[in-house]
């Protein structure tokens, strides 16, 4: 079995790749959990918000900051937190995601003060960063032939837990009172942190270098002002001052940050890296992903619940659109098992061109299928399985073209694609429907023209994504694969790139020689 270096408390040492303390038994089902958990953040809230003003005796405009506020954390504790991750330890981090994430839900639980439950949401979004933590744990610990369908549920618990998220908080917002969402939400969160102490060992394996300081704060500025008109254009008015503003700002700040990222030893994202055709590309393709994701959430709850007096409204309640659209995130779920002998077949870059096509399938059906309860959940499995694919093809692409050390970071980088995918998705398909949308009462409604477009607009985005996704090169040949690895292990000594690479190129591409669910496609 290969080998690579890391570094311990009590030095280097050298340990096969994918063989980790224990045989994945109970790793794989409590790091899907806590990704499961850290994914119901993201949707908590979301059957309550058109009653947040209210709850919280405020305006619509800054009740929005409950959801953007963890976006927004969510958004920049990815990379930030999987960069530590590699440096001081996974599980380490994870631990700390998941403690944060509960002192926020006990803060939000305590509080119906504005302010202070913006403070908590964006505690709870800080634990989004758990997601490429997990991935990396798998990565480190598992053995090769486990490792594609525990990845592939670890990248879907995003959806899983969304999909799931949305019934269980309508059931428990129309029966009790709204903040036992969050006790309810801390509870998981500790339950998580003990599985964890309990089942998951830490990683020995270690990213050279020190943590970028200045590379963590200038990222997250660059976000922030990225990603807040983004979230709040519709309010501001795309056109106006504020929003046009904080996006300059953003391009100004996310450039200087560049040129900075590529002159430090040890920079927060290998931008070199993150240039290569496998990585850039797949990268691009999260993006598109994330829009298609998004726009299904966005669009089936509201059709659902519109009363049955506008034509095309189906008339559920709260509870009933949450469990129509539930499928879409249990599919993705069972995915998982079937994108790992898909990718073990074909690899990772076929799977998500399949899963981009069923996407596409999905919302080109959806345009005729929506005159009943029953075509919705239709529409929900299908974009589900599709979603799960793609989902489940994107880390093994990242981890087949980058060294084991930057495991964290890289796939840090690729959740935050799809949260900018997701971000980019709810400013136009909520653009779209108030454009679209017919007044009754003074009360903006969507219309049937205004779904519609909004599928066409996510068809578009995987169409896009589809074309990313045929620029990645192609695997090689299962047998040369395993030629190019047998020649690394026998010709090829341990020796360190510098102060923040522990692996010589070889050694990385021999790991991923080790995985034949990896795409081990040369550098171009």
């Amino acid at each position: 079995m290969p080998e690579t270096q890391t570094t311990t408390d009590q030095g280097p040492t050298r340990r096969p790749i994918g063989a980790g303390a224990g045989t994945g038994a109970g790793i794989v089902p409590v790091l899907a959990f806590a990704g499961i958990v850290v994914a119901v953040m993201q949707t908590l809230l979301v059957p309550l918000i058109k009653d947040l003003p209210e709850l919280l005796n405020t305006s619509p405009g800054n009740a929005t900051w409950v959801m953007t506020s963890t976006l927004l954390a969510g958004a920049v504790a990815t990379p930030i937190m999987g960069r530590l991750g590699d440096l001081y330890g996974k599980r380490r981090m994870l631990l700390t995601s998941l403690a944060v994430m509960v002192a926020g839900s006990l803060i939000a639980a305590s509080t119906s003060e504005l302010l202070v439950m913006i403070i908590g949401r964006a505690l709870q979004g800080f634990a989004m960063g758990a997601i490429p933590l997990g991935i990396g744990l798998m990565r480190d610990a598992l053995p090769r032939e486990k490792l594609g369908s525990a990845m592939a549920l670890m990248s879907s618990s995003i959806g899983v837990g969304g999909g799931l998220a949305l019934p269980l908080a309508a059931l428990v917002a129309q029966n009790a009172d709204w903040h036992a969402l969050f006790f309810g939400s801390a509870a998981l969160g500790t339950l998580s942190i003990l599985l964890t102490l309990a089942f998951v060992p830490e990683s020995p394996l270690r990213a050279k270098g020190t943590f970028d300081v200045l590379g963590a704060l200038g990222l997250s500025a660059g976000l922030v002002l990225f990603l807040l008109p983004i979230t709040k254009g519709s309010d501001w008015g795309w056109s106006s001052g504020t929003t046009l503003g904080l996006f300059a700002a953003a391009a100004v700040v996310l450039f200087l940050w560049g040129v900075m990222e590529l002159r430090v030893q040890a920079p927060l994202v290998d931008l070199r890296t993150t240039a290569r055709r496998p990585v850039l590309f797949t990268n691009l393709a999260s993006i598109m992903v994330g829009v298609a994701f998004y726009a299904v959430s966005l669009v089936l709850p509201q059709l659902l619940q519109l009363p049955t007096t506008t034509g095309y409204g189906l008339g559920q309640s709260m509870v009933v659109a949450g469990l129509c659209v539930a499928p879409l995130g249990l599919t993705m779920m069972f995915t998982a098992p079937v994108y790992g002998r898909l990718s073990a077949k074909y690899g990772p870059r076929t799977t998500l061109m399949i899963g981009m096509l069923i996407i596409a399938v999905g919302y080109g059906a959806g345009l005729g299928l929506m005159s009943a309860a029953w075509q919705t959940v239709v529409i929900a499995v299908v974009l589900g399985a599709g979603i799960g694919l793609a989902y489940s093809s994107l880390p093994a692409l990242i981890i087949g073209a980058v060294d084991p050390s930057e495991t964290g970071a890289a796939n840090g980088l690729n959740t935050l694609m799809r949260s900018i995918g997701t971000s980019v998705s709810s400013a136009v398909i909520g653009m779209v429907l108030a454009n679209t949308a017919n007044q009754v009462n003074g009360v903006a409604v969507p219309t049937m023209h205004g779904f519609r477009v909004s599928f066409l607009i996510a068809a578009g985005a995987v169409a896009v994504g589809l074309l990313f996704a045929l620029l990645l090169p192609r695997a090689p040949r299962e047998g040369r694969l395993k030629s190019r690895g047998s020649a690394v292990a026998e010709h090829q000594p341990l020796r360190g790139k510098g102060p923040h690479e522990s692996h010589e190129p070889a050694v990385a591409e021999h790991a991923r020689a080790a995985d034949p669910t990896m795409d081990t496609a040369a550098r171009p």
